[in-house]
């Protein structure tokens, strides 16, 4: 197994129709143990519960560094390291350009590149002692192409805020052996959009698509395997899209 024994956290992991719990059930299924953190509404230790036993739910906030904190320290606790952190947790808002206030700007910011600092600050000092990690940052195909079909100009701004941040953690703590890692979904289909599209709708984009079809929760989660295991031993730093070719660069 690819990762066997390994402790894989998720942020923002909950949602059952999510990219977190696919990727989640996809690390079991590879010999990882999970630890899935997200808000208390969402029930994080009910999902962690469907993973079968040995795994952990944890309510966390990620735009809090205490939060994040706490969130780490409780799974040293329970499992003695971390070996993965997935920097899952966003959130979007399908607004323009003027429509932005300062508060939704700062509301988009703080949970998906806030999010990604405070998470990454709080399992670093464990991976620094081990000497050994891997951080994958969820970004999006929004912030490559400019512009995504739900996620206004702030949620790219956050998304492109989140690979620079990646690629300069990658540069930094690579001679730790700690990688760093993004990975920039397309269109995938997710409680985000369910409701928003109808089926004309999806077909009329999947014919956009090279690959003719919208993403699912299991191809990101795939990236993400491949990403916290030894396969991808020299990939620091990298973007890697899974996209469906929506963006061919």
């Amino acid at each position: 197994m690819l990762l066997k024994d390994k402790v894989v956290m998720i942020t923002g992991g909950a949602g059952l129709n999510g990219l977190g719990y696919a990727t989640a059930r996809n690390m079991v299924e590879h010999g990882a143990r999970v630890v899935i953190l997200d808000l208390e509404r969402a029930d994080p230790a009910g999902t962690a519960s469907r993973l079968g036993e040995g795994h952990l739910g944890l309510v966390a906030d990620v735009t809090s560094k205490e939060s994040c904190e706490a969130a780490a320290a409780a799974a040293l606790d329970a499992f003695g390291r971390i070996d993965v952190l997935v920097n899952n947790a966003g959130i979007t808002q399908p607004v323009k350009t003027l429509e932005i206030t300062g508060a939704d700007y700062d509301r988009i910011l703080d949970v998906s590149l806030r999010g990604t600092l405070y998470m990454s600050q709080a399992v670093l000092p464990t991976m620094r002692r081990s000497k050994t990690g891997s951080i994958i940052c969820i970004s999006s195909v929004s912030a490559q192409r400019g512009g995504g079909i739900f996620g206004g100009p702030h949620y790219s701004a956050a998304k492109a805020g989140v690979l620079g941040l990646a690629r300069a953690m990658a540069r930094e703590f690579g001679v730790e052996g700690i990688r760093v890692n993004s990975i920039t979904p397309g269109l995938v289909e997710t409680d985000i959009i369910q409701g928003k599209l109808s089926d004309a709708q999806k077909l009329q984009i999947s014919e956009t698509i090279p690959l003719a079809r919208l993403g699912r929760p299991a191809d990101v989660a795939g990236a993400c395997v491949f990403l916290a295991s030894d396969l991808s031993a020299y990939c620091t730093g990298i973007t890697l899209d899974v996209n469906g070719g929506m963006l061919i660069h």
